[in-house]
């Protein structure tokens, strides 16, 4: 099995997790940094806001990792539904777990399962399109 096969969405869950866990919710709105913009508003920079980013980048990642066909992306799908369902678990049974930030980084796991079979499927029927020519 290639490191390829391993959906990177777990990061965010377990960095999550490490906040969370270690520090309370309350961790996650701990500022990382604080500017003062343009317009005189003060922006901070939260624990919570960093793991959305990282989700979001994993999430990028993801989708551009599932328009490859190989045995690693098959593996990949069905390890991204097993980290869903484990996020899914963990949302509806663990108390630190119901923060907006763990149901958005939920929301980007179920888009990662949702757009890995769709654009897996769409691919593949590009590839016996394409085979069908000849």
């Amino acid at each position: 099995m290639s490191l390829r096969a391993i959906p990177l969405l777990v990061i965010a869950f377990i960095f999550y997790n490490l906040v969370a866990m270690s520090f309370g919710i309350e961790g996650l709105n701990n500022a990382i940094f604080s500017t003062t913009l343009l317009s005189g508003g003060t922006w901070t920079f939260t624990w919570g806001d960093m793991i959305l980013l990282i989700t979001l980048f994993l999430l990028f990642i993801e989708i551009v990792k599932s328009t490859f066909t190989s045995t690693s992306t098959l593996i990949d799908h069905a390890l991204s539904m097993v980290v869903f369902i484990a996020i899914l678990v963990e949302f509806l049974v663990v108390p630190q777990a119901a923060t907006s930030v763990f149901f958005l980084v939920l929301v980007a796991s179920l888009i990662d399962v949702i757009a890995g079979y769709t654009i897996g499927i769409r691919v593949a029927r590009r590839d016996l399109n394409i085979g069908a020519d000849q």
